[in-house]
């Protein structure tokens, strides 16, 4: 004769089929049994996720410039002067219609637009220069500062990678400490040998060469001896390794993009040139400079 199930086990039982019911309602209804919708569905597939909001703006509503005499539009008018209406980032000139231009229209990036970029200045510089930005609380920051550091009297002179990358580094942190939100468009250093590739076959570039413009890549244009080849080529690699510590920096801040190489890597021409130093981009370098910009601020992802 079988022993008669205690109260505690029927107990027991009775709340395993309920249990078990409870699951199976679940599954059939889509819901979990508090009644909230389950991860799956009776077509067995999972519903999806929200996708996450992306921070990159592709039509800031303000610019501000940072930089040395290239975003100045130095030498791009006149000779030895700057010409910030036809900078590539934030200029009016209609030839060369800036970034400011092309993102915000002619009467806004007169408004809503400033340059704070110095002629002559290097990477020490920037980060007082983005102190600067950071009070007009831009939504976007074009950064393009480096060839200064490599153009010096001589190799030796040139900044310390180390060094580039701490003055970098604190210029991003002078600009989150005030402008935490300021996306960050970061360009690379021009590629100095293809300038002296492409100067050197002009013979009155040359003879304004010879005043002392960037000696450390331009020096002595002719020579191609094994000495100022490796100087040259020293100068490049140093302009590489500023572009990797840009790239570096920038990856980690999920504001800033940086433009792939694309500057180092434009095929420019002497007609992109300034007529009165064949070093600085003329109206039409400066011109080319925005394009490059514009289509990396604007596209859907950062540039590979």
């Amino acid at each position: 004769m079988s022993e008669r199930p205690s109260r505690r086990r029927v107990r027991g039982v009775a709340a395993t089929l309920t249990a078990v019911a409870a699951v199976g309602a679940a599954v059939l209804t889509g819901c979990t049994s508090d009644g909230s919708p389950s991860a799956r569905s009776g077509t067995g597939a999972a519903s999806p996720s929200p996708s996450p909001t992306p921070l990159w703006d592709v039509s800031p509503a303000s610019i501000a410039a940072v930089g040395d005499s290239i975003t100045t539009g130095f030498d791009a008018c006149s000779v030895l002067a700057d010409c910030p209406e036809v900078s590539w980032a934030t200029g009016t000139d209609s030839a060369v219609r800036s970034l400011a231009v092309r993102v915000l229209g002619t009467s806004k990036a007169a408004t809503h637009s400033w340059n704070h970029a110095v002629s002559g200045a290097r990477i020490a510089q920037l980060p007082e220069q983005m102190a600067l930005a950071a009070k007009e609380r831009p939504g976007l920051v074009t950064v393009m500062i480096g060839a200064n550091d490599a153009c010096r009297d001589s190799v030796e002179l040139m900044t310390p990678e180390a060094d580039f990358r701490a003055s970098f580094e604190a210029s991003m942190r002078q600009l989150r400490a005030a402008a935490p939100k300021a996306q960050v468009y970061v360009s690379s250093v021009p590629d100095l040998k293809r300038l002296w590739s492409v100067g050197r076959e002009n013979p009155m570039g040359k003879q304004i060469w010879k005043l002392g413009i960037c000696r450390s890549m331009l020096g002595d244009a002719d020579d191609m001896g094994a000495a100022a080849v490796a100087r040259r080529d020293a100068v490049r690699e140093r302009v590489v390794a500023y572009n990797g510590v840009l790239r570096d920096v920038c990856a980690r801040d999920e504001r800033c993009r940086y433009d792939g190489g694309a500057v180092f890597d434009y095929r420019f021409t002497g007609e992109q040139l300034s007529e009165w130093d064949w070093f600085h981009p003329g109206r039409d370098g400066q011109a080319g400079l925005a394009e490059i910009a514009y289509r990396n601020v604007t596209a859907s992802g950062p540039p590979a």
